[in-house]
């Protein structure tokens, strides 16, 4: 009997097995099985050809309008040159060696055939290099191309996709099917969905569209519930040990920094404050994410959670990605807190704590009294970077734990900080300030509960963004200079950002007539002998030591620094509310949402903010609608989902960084918001009546096959 585990290469023979693991990755029978099309050709129709892209692996159903055979000037032998067309464009190919006489000889001018291989450019020419092709003829076995429906798959340079099909019809023929389905048949009727073996089967040999979309709705099933078994498995682990009950106390450190507020809370400040507040009240460890527009002021919830768990006679600990952010964090809490910071010096107030900043560039002096402070308990909130979880260091008690910028941090370092706290599961609050779509919250974050801050606190400043196109119109650059000049003239101060540091080789571009990434020490020098000159400009980078990072970034925000030259190491937390004008050089080579992030470092006070998109990109590119699009809006929420909509999917669960296929094949977070949430209401029913999944073995294995250990974690990671 025939299982998804078995290997290929019994199967197929050992030549097409190591060309499909070569190429693709693919082993066994249910990797293959799972290798799902990407589209169907229909018979009679020919693929659009103008849809092509550089560097692509495609394949193409086409007429030939011409072939001819010439012997070649630079080198021995001959070379056959072809145009096929499929009605609305041309595609040129080019055959050497003994395959360009047999192109000669079939690929007669009428003949339609299939052809695939890697789309490149030659003399303004789409134009494929030795395709492999297959003519189409009534009388030849052509059955397998000419059939209703022609699967096209994810194909590379090892093995194209009608080899693919044939492949998996192969396999489909010796197939034994499924001994039993992961899904109970009463699970598959209440959501109307049809077996595991006929969706498989249909997926790859269709007769209908409606076949292939009862087959495309089960298989997404498995791929959503998969992903959220594992989450809900990872919600209920988390509430295995008790958290310490942080109630609120009248009188306490909270009542008095309420009441020195110099402004009112906004109301979204206030309704999420109560859900944390709640949650911190209760022994079942909370796992919050908040996420919230740049300056929506989520610091101020966070700083009133951890004085909640203060004033219960706990630690909170505030983890940041950086030093710089860690340390900018620290003199951020101790300025809002002022006396309450004090606890222990002369001018502390009564019921005040103490603000402890821990990192790894601390000389031992340092880290010895912040290492003193949080093992008495003296120090009621540490903040720091990666360097708290270390084993050396003890809490006294710890109840809340702040984790600024999700992403960067991984699942390992989440839970050793989880287990700083001894018996008992510290309270978990998440800060992001990249918004995010409901469906990437429900599938990324699916093992946090999702607060967001909508509005702006009162006080802050609209922030004006402007795309400045250099290529068409250079006299705007120079105009963007004299703005910055304007704003300094006025008291304010700017930031440049570039896309790298400078003292590294640049990248290389597979365009070979587009330049290396502006960088910070190049625009620093440029800025400060050309059209700022006279002005102090600094840079900061995150290769430079801390101490000097910390003194650029004390003299910046002292407005000593007129001119701030950076790279994304100011994308977050950085906090200077005297800048009001920030030029994203280069703008073209950031994201939608981390261009949306950078802009918030600007307008954080009583002065308008401006953003230039400083950009060589042509008019009515890709790229440049993103541009247009992050200037036409401020709304991050609307940004992250454009940004989705950009990005491929499979990078968002991470098979680009993890080196991995991607988990999700058929399941789209953009298109099946509906599916995920069902999944997640029934994945949690599931594992609240079984945990373990002991009773329902089949949905464990479809969790094991579909979802790798590797990859549930990376759901935390990202």
């Amino acid at each position: 009997m025939i299982s998804f585990d078995d290997k290929l290469q019994p199967l197929l023979g050992k030549k097409t097995a190591d060309a499909l693991e070569t190429g693709l990755g693919l082993t066994t029978v249910g990797d293959l099985l799972r290798h799902y099309p990407r589209r169907y050709d229909e018979r009679g129709q020919l693929t659009d050809i103008r849809s092509l892209e550089i560097d692509e692996h495609v394949t193409v159903q086409a007429e030939v309008r011409k072939c001819t055979k010439r012997r070649m000037k630079a080198r021995h032998g001959h070379m056959t040159e072809a145009v096929i067309t499929d009605g609305t464009s041309e595609l040129h190919l080019v055959f050497f060696g003994k395959v360009a006489f047999v192109a000669e000889q079939e690929l007669l001018p009428g003949t339609r055939a299939l052809f695939a291989g890697k789309v490149g450019r030659y003399r303004q020419n789409l134009q494929l290099v030795h395709p492999a092709f297959e003519i189409l003829t009534p009388e030849s076995d052509g059955s397998e191309f000419l059939q209703a429906f022609l699967p096209v798959y994810p194909a590379s340079q090892h093995i194209n996709t009608w080899n693919i099909a044939n492949c998996v019809k192969q396999l489909l023929e010796i197939w034994d099917g499924v001994p039993e389905d992961p899904l109970p048949l009463a699970f598959r009727e209440e959501h109307g969905l049809i077996g595991l073996e006929e969706a498989l089967r249909a997926i790859h040999r269709p007769e209908s569209w409606a076949q292939i979309s009862v087959a495309q709705q089960r298989l997404k099933w498995d791929e959503a519930l998969a992903v959220q078994l594992a989450l809900a498995q990872r919600r209920k682990a988390s509430t295995a040990r008790p958290a310490p009950s942080c109630a609120r106390r009248s009188g306490g450190i909270l009542d008095a920094f309420d009441a020195r507020l110099p402004f009112k809370l906004t109301a979204g400040q206030v309704e999420v404050g109560e859900q944390i507040a709640a949650d911190l009240e209760a022994t079942v460890p909370m796992n919050r994410l908040l996420q919230g527009e740049v300056g929506s002021g989520k610091t101020m919830v966070a700083l009133r959670a951890m004085l909640q768990a203060v004033d219960a006679g706990r630690q909170s600990a505030m983890l940041a990605p950086t030093e710089v952010l860690a340390a900018q964090h620290a003199r951020s809490l101790q300025e809002m807190l002022g006396d309450l910071a004090q606890a222990g010096q002369l001018g502390g107030a009564d019921v005040a704590t103490r603000v402890t900043l821990l990192t790894g560039s601390m000389n031992t002096a340092q880290r010895r009294q912040a290492l003193l402070d949080i093992v008495t308990g003296e120090a009621g909130i540490v903040v720091g970077t990666h360097a708290i979880i270390q084993d050396k260091v003890e809490f006294h008690s710890l109840g809340l734990v702040v984790v600024d910028e999700q992403h960067r941090f991984g699942v390992e370092q989440r839970d050793a900080l989880r287990a700083r706290g001894s018996v008992e599961n510290p309270h978990v609050l998440v800060m992001t300030a990249t918004p995010i779509p409901r469906t990437v919250a429900m599938t990324v974050y699916g093992d946090l509960e999702v607060s967001a801050l909508r509005e702006l606190p009162g006080g802050r400043s609209p922030i004006k963004t402007s795309v400045v196109p250099v290529r068409e119109k250079p006299t705007w650059l120079d105009r963007a200079f004299a703005r910055v000049r304007e704003e300094v003239a006025a008291g304010h101060q700017a930031y440049f950002v570039c896309p790298r540091i400078g003292d590294e080789e640049p990248a290389k571009s597979d365009d070979e007539d587009k330049r290396p990434a502006l960088s910070v020490i190049d625009v620093a020098n440029m800025l400060a002998q050309g059209p700022l000159r006279g002005l102090r400009v600094e840079i900061l980078h995150g290769r430079m030591p801390p101490d000097e990072k910390d003194a650029v970034m004390r003299a910046f925000a002292a407005n000593q620094v007129q001119v701030l030259v950076a790279t994304t190491v100011i994308e977050v937390g950085v906090n200077v509310p005297n800048a009001t004008v920030m030029a994203i050089m280069d703008a073209d080579r950031f994201g939608v949402s981390q261009l949306h992030q950078l802009r918030g470092r600007v307008g954080r006070g009583s002065a308008p903010g401006l953003c230039l998109l400083v950009t060589e990109m042509p008019e009515m590119t890709a790229t440049m609608e993103r541009l247009r699009a992050v200037e036409s809006t401020l709304d991050g929420f609307e940004l992250a989902q454009l940004d989705l909509e950009l990005r491929r999917e499979g990078d968002i669960l991470g098979a680009a960084q993890s080196g991995r296929r991607s988990a999700l094949k058929m399941l789209s977070l953009l298109r099946d918001e509906d599916i995920i949430a069902e999944a997640r209401l029934a994945a949690q029913h599931v594992v609240d009546e079984d945990p373990d999944l002991e009773k329902h073995p089949g949905l464990a294995g479809m969790v094991a096959t579909l979802l790798t250990e590797e990859r549930a974690d990376f759901l935390e990671k990202t």
